[in-house]
């Protein structure tokens, strides 16, 4: 049973594909609305999000199937074996799409290959992401061998994980400008998939990061559990301020492209924490494709979904 756990057992072709399929998908959608008529999706979150619940509940609906949202805050998780509960959940839908707080969850999951299973984000992959990063990057260079070099700012985490997997895959350099990985999202076996297609690069030197880039990519390096209504905890002060001292040099501004490359384009995966890993004017900045990247989620989406059940 085929399922999107992290990439590192898709191949090229597979990915290539998949972005193919969701270009396709975004050009005709009314050749698709009924393909996945009677069809299931639920969609179990461990954690809140914005764009993958909406990503995935439109993309269910527009495909002709349902999306049926569960917060395991508010189910009986708690209260059970997560083994138990997990068979049992799988049994009412046709895929599932889980948000987890850990990768582990997940793949528990999907090991009991009931149906197929999406990581719609753990703390170490987010293949829905890169894949829909990818399609965006396909669309605004006229296809994907166009794209010659992405660079990562700030934080290694999640999304750069699964994102520098994928490019390495389809030939495409990655150069990573980022002096500290997330701890919990570091995964050796991943890193060394990429480093061994001699297409990851690292180094803390912007003006080399940032040379013939055809896009910059960047990510919050602040959590959301340093804050309450707005304000830092006096108990994550201190690891607040030495995250701020280490990544502010690596900020996605304006000022930034316009020293070292106007013409890359600008990517966040959101939510975008302004001030911090970016700013407004690179937002709103005109190689911004921000905006695309969040609608190209629910594209991708469709074509994960289809491409998992064999559609």
């Amino acid at each position: 049973m085929k399922h999107c756990l992290h990439l590192k057992d898709w191949q090229a072709d597979e990915i290539r594909a998949v972005i193919e399929r969701a270009m396709e998908i975004k050009k005709n959608p009314a050749e698709h609305g009924d393909v996945l008529k009677n069809k299931t999706l639920i969609m179990l979150f461990q954690k809140g999000s914005t764009r993958t619940r909406l990503s995935f509940e439109a993309g269910m609906t527009q495909l002709g199937g349902h999306g049926i949202f569960i917060d395991q805050k508010t189910t009986q998780f708690s209260l059970t074996d997560f083994r138990d509960e997990i068979r049992a959940v799988m049994r009412f839908g046709d895929v599932l799409m889980f948000r987890a707080l850990k990768a582990a969850d997940v793949l528990t999951a999907a090991s009991f290959n009931q149906i197929p299973v999406i990581d719609a984000c753990s703390e170490k992959y987010h293949p829905c992401q890169a894949l829909g990063d990818l399609l965006t990057m396909a669309e605004h260079s006229g296809g994907l061998d166009k794209i010659k070099k992405v660079v990562w700012l700030g934080i290694e985490n999640n999304v750069s994980n699964t994102l520098k997997l994928a490019c390495a895959k389809l030939g495409i350099d990655v150069w990573i400008a980022a002096p500290k990985a997330h701890q919990p999202s570091i995964d050796p076996e991943l890193n060394k998939m990429a480093d061994a297609t001699g297409k990851v690069h690292t180094t803390l030197d912007l003006k080399e990061a940032m040379e013939g880039a055809d896009y910059v990519h960047t990510d919050t390096w602040v959590d959301m559990e340093f804050f309450d209504n707005g304000k830092v905890k006096p108990s994550f002060q201190e690891e607040f301020d030495a995250r701020v001292a280490m990544f502010k040099p690596y900020q996605l501004n304006a000022a930034l492209l316009e020293k070292h490359n106007p013409n890359a384009k600008i990517m966040h995966c959101m939510p975008c924490h302004i001030g911090y890993e970016i700013t407004s004017d690179a937002i709103n900045h005109p190689n911004s494709v921000i905006f695309d990247q969040a609608e190209n989620r629910m594209h991708i989406q469709k074509a994960i979904i289809l491409h998992l059940l064999g559609k």
